[in-house]
């Protein structure tokens, strides 16, 4: 189980470098920042249920 944590947390921090990226444009997308945002959250409590059981 524990490639399994490994390889979402490597895509949850992904994540933060496309938010980051986003961010930093002119006028970035706030809708697509918002979507990243809940991809994010998702991975974010499936980690959360792996690693409690």
């Amino acid at each position: 189980m524990q490639p399994r944590i490994n390889e979402l947390k490597r895509r949850h921090a992904n994540l933060d470098d496309a938010i980051e990226g986003e961010a930093q444009r002119p006028l970035p997308d706030q809708a697509a920042i918002a979507e990243v945002k809940k991809q994010k959250l998702k991975l974010k409590e499936e980690i959360s249920h792996m690693e409690a059981v």
